[in-house]
């Protein structure tokens, strides 16, 4: 069975961090990109960040750059959002996905549940 079970997220003061995960079985995690996308009330679905599954490379949306950091460790199966400087624009639920196809590819893949993250001003 495919899981992807997304953890850390919570409540925090704009300024503050959080570090998410995503633990990934049930697949050849290294086979796959993964990314993470987040879902906030009234807005579209935004990418927010991938990383690569060969390379390592990283991508991030504009709004993120410089305040968070993708990376992987693929002897644990494990994805790692570490999201600084937090701003209330950042309140959404997150959400990892597994992508076959790269980085650059659509969202098509394994999706987790997700976990909120909740930004006060």
């Amino acid at each position: 069975e495919v899981q992807l079970q997304a953890s850390g997220g919570g409540l925090v003061q704009a300024g503050g961090s959080l570090r998410l995960s995503c633990a990934a079985s049930g697949f050849t995690f290294d086979d796959y990109a993964i990314g993470w996308l987040r879902q906030a009330p009234g807005k579209e679905r935004e990418g927010v960040s991938c990383v690569g599954n060969s390379d390592g490379s990283t991508e991030y949306t504009d709004s993120v750059k410089g305040r968070f950091t993708i990376s992987r460790d693929n002897a644990k199966n494990t994805v790692y959002l570490q999201m600084n400087s937090l701003e209330p624009e950042d309140t959404a639920v997150y959400i990892c996905v597994a992508k076959p196809h790269g980085c650059a590819s659509t969202w098509l893949g394994y999706w987790g549940q997700g976990t909120q993250v909740t930004v006060s001003s």
